[in-house]
């Protein structure tokens, strides 16, 4: 089945039948605050032309939120989990069991804004052929935080980005490619992918393409969706001239302790989708640069797993 022969629209009798939009939050361990901030600014800030039913996955946070939620968010679908799933796992959950013609993956250090909901559904509207889209996120200092639209990584992209020369200003369009510095950042346009801290996905191409890859537990995972996306037809679109605040994962300096603990098990996940993305994607055409790719992700896990070790040590 083609992406042209799943896009019909359910009727406006259908959409009615229950939510126009079911948005998906999946907690992370410290992040109650996080989490009470999103939900509070999508109280503040709903979605104006239908109903919203919001799911909240408790990834085993043991920080209070299930409990936060049960008693400051009553209206909030609550999932506690008994171990942590990783990212896919437990917003897949949720997906499976939604039915509204739009499902909006949102991470919990975001806070929405005005309209930002209401635009974001808009624009999916007069974009039928559209099957992803993503928005422009903006840091605490009102910054634009420049993973809100990629590209998808190639060997040479990736090197140059994770060596931060890719990143630096003037960088060759070649280098600087991750970023898709080709679209502003108040731009619309397709891109390749936008990030997984918000990204609003239609029905029709939901069950075309199928849910995130459990195998990723965390990182890529946002990738590897949209890069299917797009495999099955359905483009992914970024428009910039709506905001949300990314605040990307900040918290307090007893959660920092406490994340040195999960720090080798975050980086070793980093690595292993990195691994597995590129197996997935890109493998196979030329096994020299299967060899050199494998061995720059090892050699980068390594010098990583350096790094945190001497900073623990350090902090003792």
């Amino acid at each position: 089945m083609t992406a042209a022969e799943t896009r019909a629209e359910p009727s406006p009798a259908e959409a009615t039948e229950g939510p126009l939009l079911e948005i998906v939050i999946v907690s992370a361990v410290g992040g109650r605050e996080l989490a009470r901030d999103c939900l509070r600014s999508l109280e503040r800030h709903p979605l104006r032309q239908g109903a919203t039913t919001v799911w909240l996955i408790d990834n085993a946070s043991g920080d209070g939120t299930a409990e936060m939620v049960r008693t400051d968010f009553p209206w909030v679908r609550l999932v506690p989990l008994d171990w942590n799933s990783g990212f896919c796992i437990a917003n897949n959950i949720a997906l499976r069991a939604s039915t509204a013609p739009y499902v909006l993956l949102l991470n919990p250090d975001t806070e929405v804004l005005e309209g930002s909901l209401d635009h974001m559904v808009d624009l999916m509207g007069e974009r039928p052929d559209v099957g992803m889209a993503g928005c422009r996120l903006v840091l605490r200092d009102g910054r634009f935080d420049h993973a809100a639209k990629r590209s998808f990584p190639t060997p040479l992209s990736a090197l140059a980005h994770f060596t931060g020369i890719g990143r630096r200003a003037g960088a060759p369009r070649a280098l600087a490619q991750y970023r898709a510095p080709e679209l502003g950042e108040h731009g619309t346009g397709e891109v390749d992918a936008v990030n997984g801290a918000f990204m609003l996905v239609r029905r029709p191409a939901l069950e075309h393409v199928g849910l995130l890859d459990e195998q990723y537990w965390l990182y890529m995972e946002d990738l590897d969706w949209c890069y299917r996306f797009k495999q099955a037809g359905w483009p992914v679109l970024y428009d910039g001239r709506v905001s949300v605040v990314h605040v990307k994962g900040g918290t307090s300096v007893r959660e920092l302790r406490r994340a040195r603990h999960r720090s080798l098990r975050s980086t070793l996940a980093f690595h292993r989708s990195m691994g597995r993305f590129y197996r997935k994607f890109y493998s196979g055409g030329s096994a020299v640069q299967d060899v050199a790719v494998y061995l720059a992700i090892g050699v980068k896990l390594a010098l990583a797993v350096a790094r945190s070790s001497v900073a623990r040590h350090t902090a003792r």
